[in-house]
This record gives structure tokens, sequence and C-alpha cells, in this order.
């Protein structure tokens, strides 16, 4: 990578874990993993504008059969876009997974539970059309950073939503999710949430338990965005509930810094990839 754009890569990280850029910036000038390809855009799986998606996949000739990760982006359920996540499909897809990321609907057009509904209709797209790219219908892993690992969270330990399609889904991988937030005392959680009845059914450890896919939580010891404790309080009532679950905190990592650790430049300062891979490895 050349000394002059690795230098702006690390400016536009710096910035991103100041909360100061857009991750577009950083994923246009991040080095991407080789031996990957976007095998399919902006695919609707609704009839909303932003009710779509991209899947990544590894060059090979492997026929069919490879375990899927559908990731879900973050941005306090107000921003984002399918188009700034492309190092992370594609490091996902080097390791040999094949990777969908849809975009769903944000505040203030919609508000709770609106953006889990399009999850939902994300991984039932999967389940009915990975086959088609190699991948296998029965084999999803769910995974989400911030306001993306509560969607997938959602989908992973409440049934109300992937109904009898949640038996396709292997396992849950969370990085830096807020899963017990009530009540809501920012406003980004306020718009999103706010004018939901019952707050606590919104919150993913009110329904966690028994039967809920094997977790994989991810934190960041020095996140002051969303508190390690939110992955503590899941993981423990997903183990009361006999369900596996493994704990990973980085130290000097921060919320953006954990996900930006899956890009080429920063995997050697966490194993960030490497604890994502192995699960998804050993669920599968």
């Amino acid at each position: 990578m050349p000394n002059a754009i690795f230098a702006r890569v690390v400016v536009v990280a710096s910035l991103l874990t100041a909360g100061c850029s857009p991750l577009g910036m950083f994923d246009t000038l991040v080095p991407k993993d080789r031996g990957t390809a976007k095998v399919a855009s902006a695919v609707a799986y609704g009839s909303e504008p932003r009710q779509m998606l991209d899947v990544y996949a590894p060059h090979s000739d492997q026929i069919g059969g490879r375990p899927v990760i559908v990731f879900f982006y973050g941005g306090s359920w107000n921003s984002g876009t399918r188009s700034g996540y492309a190092f992370v499909g594609r490091a996902l897809a080097a390791q040999g997974f094949l990777v969908v990321i849809p975009d769903y609907r944000l505040v203030p057009a919609v508000r709770y539970p609106a953006f889990i509904e399009d999850g939902a209709a994300a991984v039932r797209w999967a389940k009915a059309h990975v086959a088609d790219f190699g991948g296998d219908p029965a084999r999803i892993v769910l995974m989400g950073h911030s306001a993306g690992a509560y969607i997938a969270a959602m989908l992973a330990v409440d049934d109300r939503w992937l109904k009898e399609d949640r038996r396709a889904v292997r396992g849950f991988v969370g990085l830096a999710g807020p899963y017990d937030f009530a009540p809501f005392d920012v406003e980004a959680s306020r718009a999103a949430f706010g004018a939901w009845p019952r707050p606590n059914e919104t919150q993913p450890v009110i329904w966690a338990g028994a039967g809920d896919p094997p977790a994989l939580l991810l934190v960041g010891a020095d996140d002051t965005t969303v508190r390690p404790r939110n992955s503590e309080a899941l993981g423990a009532k997903l183990r009361d509930g006999g369900v596996s679950v493994d704990l990973q905190s980085y130290s000097q990592t921060g919320h953006v810094g954990l996900l930006l650790a899956l890009a080429r430049p920063f995997r050697g300062r966490q194993p960030v990839l490497k604890d994502i891979v192995n699960f998804v490895r050993k669920v599968d």
C-alpha cells in the first residue's frame, strides 16, 4: 500500500474514531482483500428504495455449501449505507464466506420496529437466494456493529421476526451492540424507540434465553458510545438459558475501532477478524 494512501487511511480512521468523518471515505481509501468479488449489487429485497442489498463472495471453484454471513451496519438507526462497508464484505468473503450486506430504512422516516422488519426481510431473501451464489441457506450467521448488532440480536433472540426461518440461524456475532439500554436517555434511542408504548419489548436482553443460537459478543474496552455492560448483560442472560456465549473484550479499542479492526491495515492491532472467523467455522 503506497505510503501516501496509507497515511490518508490512518487520518480518516482517526477522524472516524472521533466521530468526525463518514465511513464511505474510509471504505474508498482502504485496500480491500483480494480474491473476492461483489457478485450482486443493489438487489431489491423489498419495495422501498432502501430495501436493497449487496452480496460478496470469494473467488473459488467450490460449488455451493458456503456459510452465509448477513451483516448489518451501525449508525444510530438514523444513518449509514451498505456502500461504506465493502471492506467488511470482502474481509469476510476472503475467509470463505458468502456475505450479504443490506440497507434498511432509517429514522426519521421510520421508527421501531421497521428496521428490524427490514432486517428480517433481508434474512428471508438470503435464505431464499444465497444458493444461487454458492451459499448454504441452512447455515446463516447474523452479524452487526452497533445499531446493526441490535438488529442482528433481535432477529437472533426474538422469534417474532423470523419465525420458522430462525432455524437457519447458526450463530450471532455482535460488535459493540446495544442490547440493554432502556430507559432511553440519548436522543438517538429516544427518536428510534421513544414512541413505542412498551419499552421493554424493544430490548434484546428481555427476549434472550434458551434455544437461541450461540453468540460471539465483541466489545472495545474503551467504548464510551455503547458501554460493554450491554454485551455483558446479554451474555449473562443467554448463559442462564444454556446458550453458548463467547465474550471478547479488546484493550485500547473504542466503538469504531472495533469495526475498523476488520480492515486490512488495522488487523494487527486486535484479532477481531480471526475471532469472528473461528466462531463462524465452529458453529457452522
